[in-house]
């Protein structure tokens, strides 16, 4: 073997080295979530089932469902709170797993989601840049779809022209959220969309994974935060 040979194959080997070191280090970073469990389990009407889109919460619901896109780098059973308030008020729900903890893998999901089970209504929902992958799949798939909520988090495709409520929900103390996006994010949806603001809420308090960097903290807690939330959502889904 020459020995230019040698030396390539040997900086290839360093390369694909330092690769997986990268990515491992990359998908192990991320919030973990917090006192939470998502398994093989039944509480207040709701079954909880591990599917291959992520978990299945099963409650009353027989016609409507919600597919919710977790935000990023974080743990997608951090949304369990969230994800059994609402389904044990009629509306089933299914939290989306997401290769790396990214929300843009989990469209083929979605996707899969609405193919094998049989709802007469879907409703979009996804939290921070899981809340932006959601709007974007609204407007490539308007006709699928009945609803939309962004938990903070905004669109950065066209909407203007969809049928169905646009909702978007966050906390007067989000440290995360980009306001002059979210204003942008206004001018995108139809004009009769709604805002709903947490008073003393933040970006983290929309799950169970601690405080996310860069936020403020929140005044009230994460519990009336995600209550506040699954009733918005209940509200405009349920009338």
């Amino acid at each position: 073997m020459k020995k230019r040979t040698k030396i390539l194959i040997i900086i290839l080997a360093c390369v694909f080295a330092a690769l997986a070191v990268c990515t491992g280090i990359y998908t192990n970073d991320y919030y973990r979530a917090v006192n939470v469990s998502a398994g093989f389990e039944k509480s207040n009407g709701v079954t909880v089932t591990k599917i291959k889109e992520g978990w299945f919460f099963d409650g009353p619901a027989e016609d409507k469902a919600l597919l919710f896109y977790a935000g990023a780098k974080v743990e997608e059973t951090a949304y369990t709170p969230l994800m059994q308030a609402i389904s044990e008020n009629g509306v089933d729900c299914f939290l989306l797993k997401a290769p790396m903890k990214l929300p843009f893998f989990s469209v083929s999901k979605a996707k899969s989601v609405t193919e094998h089970y049989s709802y007469e209504n879907y409703y979009l929902a996804g939290h921070s840049l899981g809340g932006m992958v959601a709007a974007n799949d609204a407007a490539k798939h308007p006709g699928d779809f009945s609803g939309l909520f962004m938990l903070a988090a905004y669109p950065t495709e066209d909407l203007t022209s969809v049928k169905f409520p646009v909702v978007f929900i966050y906390g007067t103390n989000d440290g995360v959220l980009h306001r002059g996006r979210l204003e942008r994010g206004f001018t995108l949806v139809p004009k009769d969309y709604q805002v709903v603001k947490i008073e003393g809420g933040n970006h983290s308090g929309f799950a169970s994974y601690g405080f996310q960097d860069g936020d403020k903290k929140a005044t009230v807690s994460a519990e009336k935060q995600q209550k506040i939330t699954a009733d918005a959502i209940l509200k405009t889904i349920n009338g």
